[in-house]
């Protein structure tokens, strides 16, 4: 019998400026997004409730239907901030996924699977080229006390955090959609990850707006809700009692709403009544 998955919670560390970057990663621009948007929103797919921990005052962008918490203290690293956003579910779910806001390439199925397999573990960490990624990983809450632990003595970096006997460990083909862990740390790799092709997705068109375009299905590359539908030319309101729908669940009409490859966009499907 496959072990039941937790209940997961997600938290985005949102950093602050970058030195090497020039510039605030959370604020930069992705495909008609920004970085800390396209991951909020990934992880909005497979984790309830999203916690965006951010400095004190720290310019972000607006962001639907996620929490914010600030850090207790500024400027004490990753550790700091994984405290501040357990303490903000605790209660509403079993472990959270961790995430840096650099990752433009994450992927829900990445997140999904280690969070599959953290079965009795307490952590489940990808490893890439001999490197474990503790910014990537999947945390039980009842790990929050030895977090405090670790802050009260002075130790702030999150690789402490997989010093424990329980940890599991994964790497090569244990990891769906291992490009996740793709980041962005130079201008670099930031203009090389942007010049990547955007996922290729499917909109298919129903009602009015297949009659109106001509077409019932067509496949475009694009990051974003609204890129998605710009490449079909399938911009504008829907008409009264249509609504969109991404794989099938009902979809929200936010132009900024991410995708990754395979998504399926039904434009102007008919209401449940």
């Amino acid at each position: 019998m496959t072990p039941a998955e937790p209940r997961l919670g997600a938290i985005v560390l949102a950093g602050g400026r970058s030195s090497r970057m020039g510039a605030e990663k959370a604020l930069l621009e992705w495909h008609g997004s920004t970085m800390l948007r396209r991951v909020s929103g990934i992880l909005q797919r497979v984790a309830e409730p999203v916690v965006v921990v951010h400095a004190e005052g720290q310019a972000l962008p607006d962001l639907p239907e996620v929490e914010w918490v600030a850090d207790a203290r500024a400027g004490r690293g990753p550790v700091e901030g994984i405290a501040a956003g357990m303490r903000a579910v605790q209660g509403r779910c079993e472990a959270v996924f961790v995430s840096a806001t650099d990752v433009p390439m994450l992927h829900p199925d990445f997140v999904r699977g280690l969070a599959a397999a953290l079965d009795g573990h307490d952590v489940a960490v990808p490893v890439a080229d001999g490197r474990e990624h503790p910014l990537e990983a999947v945390y039980r809450l009842s790990l929050l006390p030895r977090v405090e632990r670790l802050l009260l003595d002075g130790q702030l970096r999150a690789m402490a955090l997989l010093d424990g006997p329980r940890v599991r460990r994964l790497e090569g083909d244990e990891l769906a959609e291992a490009s996740s862990l793709r980041n962005v740390n130079t201008p670099g790799q930031y203009r090389d990850a942007l010049a990547e092709p955007e996922p290729e997705v499917v909109v298919e068109l129903h009602g009015e707006l297949r009659r109106r375009l001509g077409f019932a299905r067509t496949t475009v590359r694009a990051a974003t809700l609204g890129r998605a539908m710009d490449a079909a030319h399938a911009t504008g309101e829907p008409a009264a009692g249509t609504a969109a729908t991404l794989n099938g669940a009902p979809l929200a009409a936010d132009p900024t709403t991410p995708l990754v490859e395979a998504d399926v966009i039904a434009l102007g499907a008919r209401l449940n009544a």
